[in-house]
């Protein structure tokens, strides 16, 4: 009897304690589950562009790009486009993105302000219009990248911010309300309030650990009690033996 007490005692001590986040736990994947990420990364408000096809015989080749632009070596390139035109985004030895235009080989980079809101404005398929543009040298944990970056907000309802890279002169971020809605439930979820990024530590490994002590505790004591009322009540149907 003695043992069993302090068990249901520790039970509930233990239940106080990780009950609250079993409670953002199931929050949390109620959010997840009703919210489409698709929506949550902003894929809806992505303008759908129809590119230029490559001429290869109007670009320059890699080697005379980079010559014109001044980039001794070169690790990498891929060939893409900048708005409608077509450039290089190199990757030079020193681990920066290049990006060269491969019509003339200028180099582009790091893009200035007028271009920054270019791409925003092309990458962004609702109406609204910018409200800020900043150069941001250390962007907010938001964005999940070092910088520095471009941080183009605009006036939407759900306040769309688009994160451009100077260097590759592309969108690498969006984010919204939403998102931030949906970010902040999945710190909870995954117990890492600082980036949400690791789901991987004693924390949470803890607070599961815990969780699984308490269910499986539950279940063991409600058996016990269950057990305890059933011979309880077979003493009490029972039929007395007469007395002698």
């Amino acid at each position: 009897m003695k043992f069993l007490r302090w068990s249901v005692r520790i039970h509930k001590w233990v239940a106080l304690l990780v009950g609250i986040q079993i409670a953002l736990w199931i929050a949390g994947g109620l959010v997840m589950s009703a919210i489409p990420i698709e929506r949550v990364r902003g894929e809806h408000k992505i303008a759908e562009r129809a590119l230029p096809s490559l001429d290869p015989e109007n670009l320059l080749p890699l080697r005379d790009a980079a010559s014109r632009a001044g980039l001794d070596t070169v690790s990498s390139a891929t060939l893409g486009h900048l708005l409608d035109m077509p450039v290089w985004r190199v990757s030079t030895s020193a681990e920066q993105i290049e990006t060269l235009n491969a019509v003339t080989g200028e180099r582009l980079s790091p893009i200035d302000e007028t271009l920054a809101r270019a791409v925003a404005l092309w990458d962004y398929a609702e109406t609204s219009d910018i409200a800020q543009v900043s150069w941001i040298e250390t962007p907010p944990s938001e964005y999940g990248r070092p910088g520095p970056v471009w941080q183009v907000r605009f006036a939407d309802g759900d306040r769309t911010t688009l994160y451009i890279d100077p260097g590759r002169a592309e969108v690498l971020a969006r984010r919204s309300t939403t998102w931030r809605f949906y970010d902040f439930f999945w710190k909870l979820h995954v117990m890492d309030y600082d980036d949400g990024a690791d789901f991987n530590h004693p924390l949470l490994i803890t607070a599961a650990g815990a969780a699984v002590f308490v269910a499986l505790s539950g279940l063991i004591l409600l058996i016990i009690k269950f057990r305890r009322s059933i011979l309880v009540f077979r003493q009490k149907v029972s039929p007395r033996r007469p007395s002698s």
